[in-house]
């Protein structure tokens, strides 16, 4: 199969919209991700984050930059859709928040060397077909003793059925005409940590990322999304997505470059480079 990556450029004016189905990245995903990686955050570098920078690889619409920044750190986004970059651009404008957004892939990052505090990474991984040359990049652009931060989905049965059959292949319940994801390129935890191992990222945890609710009318809710009566970030929410015990659909986790944190700097952004 193969994935039809210029969806992004195609819906990307629109990640926004509660009605776009990229905006179920938005509804519960942004906020119960980014609960877990607070914890990580507070645990490895406490709660002040200002003069500290971080990478978003596979910025999308900017759902994640935005939480990063809000939070104090100065955010460099990296996607390789125009569209998706100019939409990321105009919501941070809109919202007052200053943050770089630069057009390049996880296989050759626009950054320099040991530059960033935080690289963080969701919804991407399971899309690359060089994952070995993105984790290679992920650590270069990482500071030693700086944090991996990420999310992808598992290459299991139940992730099949879930994310390929319900979420892409049923007519009644999928949500784009067109495939986003090919099951054969999503990622199990052991082949990830290996990857990471072999450019010195060791990892510290890894938890599941799933919907907590366990209400069975969101099954029906998935037959409704999209409609008039229930938007695509309204099913996120009703889905509630977060932490979960099992690593079988998607998982989250992170990881940390092997040496020594050099000390905090005090202001400034990395300049493009390698």
């Amino acid at each position: 199969m193969i994935i039809d990556n210029d969806v992004y450029n195609r819906r990307g004016e629109s990640w926004w919209e509660e009605d776009n189905p990229l905006n179920l990245l938005h509804g519960s995903l942004t906020p119960g991700r980014f609960a877990y990686f607070r914890t990580v955050l507070t645990e490895h570098l406490g709660s002040d984050y200002r003069g500290l920078c971080a990478l978003d690889v596979g910025s999308g619409g900017g759902f994640l930059a935005e939480e990063f920044t809000h939070i104090g750190f100065r955010v460099v986004g990296v996607d390789p859709s125009e569209v998706s970059i100019a939409t990321a651009r105009r919501h941070a404008i809109d919202a007052d928040l200053n943050i770089e957004y630069r057009i390049g892939a996880g296989e050759k990052l626009p950054v320099p060397d040991a530059s960033f505090d935080v690289v963080y990474c969701c919804d991407v991984l399971e899309h690359v077909s060089d994952l070995d040359g993105v984790i290679a990049e992920t650590a270069r652009a990482l500071k030693p003793g700086g944090l991996y931060l990420f999310d992808t989905i598992n290459r299991t049965f139940v992730s099949k059925l879930v994310a390929i059959k319900i979420m892409q292949e049923w007519r009644m319940t999928r949500m784009f005409d067109t495939p986003i994801h090919d099951w054969s390129m999503c990622v199990r935890p052991q082949e990830l940590e290996s990857v990471m191992e072999q450019h010195g990222l060791r990892l510290g945890a890894i938890v599941g990322l799933g919907p907590r609710s366990k209400n069975p009318l969101r099954l029906l809710d998935l037959v409704r999304a999209g409609g008039r009566t229930l938007s695509y970030g309204e099913l996120s929410r009703r889905l509630d997505f977060g932490q979960v015990r099992s690593t079988a659909i998607s998982y989250m986790g992170y990881a940390v470059k092997n040496g020594e944190s050099p000390p905090r700097p005090r202001d400034g952004l990395p300049q493009a480079g390698n």
